[in-house]
């Protein structure tokens, strides 16, 4: 099953990223983060290990039940299902919110409304953190080998990623609701781009 090989082959291969995306955010012990289409957890627990109180929302329960099975390892995180559209919690109450790899699996619409509920959900200061495929694609192997997996992934799902790579990327969704980045950086032989964006 597609979550199970995500456990198993995918966050293995993304530990190296998700260690780098809690230093990148310059997040410290106590801060609140909220880890957006959070899947497996796995960057939940990163966030968790470090001290942050990490809070994971997914709408697939089995990714869910993957993230709930190893809650016992730490205290300072907690999953629930939520779609990331209409995020369930108060304005402000977040210092950061965190999305991977999730924002090319959606429709262009729902792009732009799960950003502005993580605009919504963290506070002034606080800042959104944003991992995803750098826009075009760097020409080398790896990105053949993510062209291959997108489109086993469904057809749906590929059209989405299409789209996605059309719409460019990263850049064009935060100038088009108007956040500025404060640090950016590529990993994986530039494959991935992560940025942080201050929410003003």
């Amino acid at each position: 099953m597609l979550f199970l090989n995500y456990a198993t082959l995918i966050d293995p291969f993304l530990r190296g990223v998700r260690l780098y995306t809690v230093y990148f955010s310059r997040m410290k012990a106590g801060d609140r983060v909220l880890d957006v289409c959070c899947g497996t957890g796995d960057q939940a627990f990163h966030y968790a290990r470090a001290g942050i109180t990490a809070t994971g929302i997914d709408l697939d329960p089995n990714m869910l039940k993957l993230a709930r099975k190893d809650k016992r390892k730490t205290s300072n995180v907690s999953f629930q299902r939520a779609d990331a559209c209409y995020l369930p919690f108060k304005d402000n109450c977040f210092d950061y919110a965190s999305i991977s790899f999730a924002l090319h699996e959606k429709e262009r619409a729902a792009r732009d409304k799960i950003i502005a509920e993580m605009k919504r959900v963290v506070r002034k200061g606080g800042a959104l953190i944003f991992l995803d495929f750098q826009v075009p694609l760097p020409k080398k192997m790896l990105s053949y080998l993510v062209r291959v997996l997108e489109f086993f992934a469904g057809r749906e799902h590929h059209r989405c990623f299409r789209d996605y790579l059309a719409q460019g990327g990263l850049d064009v969704l935060l100038a088009r609701n108007q956040l500025a980045e404060t640090r950016r950086d590529y990993l994986n032989d530039g494959l991935i781009t992560i940025i942080k964006a201050m929410n003003s």
